[in-house]
């Protein structure tokens, strides 16, 4: 029975389940329990704290799991990843009141407080700068520095709003930029039932990714429409009744689907269609 690790709560555990329930493994249900065991497919899932996820993985008590690279870091578990899985992007910066100009080098000596710290230690052990503490705060980090408890904070930044209400402004380099993954035990091997397991979220992710585009064009126009959507490994052409006339499909990716389809109308293209799709094995 494969053991995998998946959030118990927030925006990284919905989108998890969701893509989990799409590759045909058990949902969570209404109860909100701590495991839920899937027979048929020969997994058990449980639901624990995204801070926690990386230890548990590391110890070896579970064969895999889905959280925030941010969060692995931070945990200093030795853990690998084997999948990005695309959804709960931000970055780690450091942030300080706008106006004021700072480097990271500024640093030395300085009070950083933070929700991940021994992502920062790390961070600025690795460049030599040695901050006069590093306080470790599990909310409302922003706030910390007009309390006076911080000169500077280090926080996840995903559009940035929050930090520009409290009047800060992010500086330096992203510390870490993450998302969602799957990590598995750094040195262990996977067999051929994780293998299945990540096939089945890959499948997921790539219809979220891609459309399928069908159209119909003249030959003479078939070079330049397919130049347009190639395909993964080639489009499908098929001969229609109309002569000298051909039925096209291939899959493109979801954020230039509009653009494609303007490309083709330009090429002569006709009754052009978008199409979701629900799992897509590439």
């Amino acid at each position: 029975m494969i053991k995998i690790a998946v959030p118990n709560k927030g925006s990284l555990s919905e989108k998890a389940m969701e893509v989990l329930t799409e590759a045909g493994y058990k949902s969570r249900g209404m109860h909100k329990s701590l495991n839920v065991l899937d027979e048929d497919n020969g997994v058990e899932f449980f639901f624990l704290r995204p801070k926690d996820i990386a230890i548990y993985v590391a110890q070896g008590h579970l064969d895999l799991g889905i959280t925030g690279r941010d969060l692995a870091l931070d945990s200093r578990a030795k853990v690998e990843e084997v999948l990005q899985l695309g959804f709960g992007s931000s970055t780690f910066r450091f942030a300080a009141p706008q106006g004021e100009a700072w480097t990271v080098e500024a640093l030395q000596g300085r009070r950083i407080a933070t929700s991940y710290p021994h992502l920062v230690e790390d961070y600025l052990a690795a460049r030599g700068i040695a901050p006069a503490e590093v306080i470790r705060l599990d909310g409302a980090v922003e706030i910390s520095i007009k309390l006076g408890v911080a000169d500077v904070i280090a926080d996840v930044v995903s559009t940035g709003t929050t930090l520009r209400q409290q009047g800060l402004a992010a500086f330096g380099e992203p510390i870490t930029s993450s998302e969602a993954v799957v990590v598995k035990r750094a040195g262990v091997e996977l067999d051929a039932r994780h293998d299945v397991v990540l096939k089945r979220i890959k499948g997921i992710l790539n219809a979220q990714t891609y459309l399928m585009i069908d159209y119909n064009v003249s030959r003479d126009k078939l070079e330049a429409s397919t130049a347009i959507t190639p395909g993964i490994t080639g489009p499908t052409v098929s001969p229609l009744s109309r002569e000298g006339w051909v039925a096209v499909r291939a899959m493109v990716p979801r954020l230039d689907a509009n653009k494609v389809m303007d490309d083709l109308a330009s090429v002569g293209a006709e009754g052009i269609l978008a199409t979701e799709l629900r799992i897509a094995r590439l």
